[in-house]
């Protein structure tokens, strides 16, 4: 019989928290952290002219809009979904 949705959430999480109880996840994330970044680093330098410290702090700039935005949507989704 094939795992309900429920059940197939509580095993990723089971192999999640195995997951990190067996390593730093910082050391298991990290290549993925890199790769987000790296994708707000060219949105912002895509010509690669700018002093690294520049690049990475209009980086953390465009990565915190990036995440406004989606709390913007998820509240307005939210919001309709109230009946607002």
């Amino acid at each position: 019989m094939p795992a309900t949705p429920e059940q197939r959430r509580l095993i990723g999480r089971i192999g999640a928290y195995s997951l990190h109880a067996r390593y730093d996840p910082r050391q298991t994330t990290a290549p993925a952290r890199r790769a987000f970044m790296a994708r707000f680093e060219r949105e912002v330098d895509p010509d690669g002219v700018l002093e690294d410290a520049e690049r990475r702090r209009r980086a953390e700039s465009a990565r915190k809009a990036y995440f406004t935005r989606l709390a913007l949507a998820s509240s307005k989704a939210r919001q309709r979904g109230n009946g607002g």
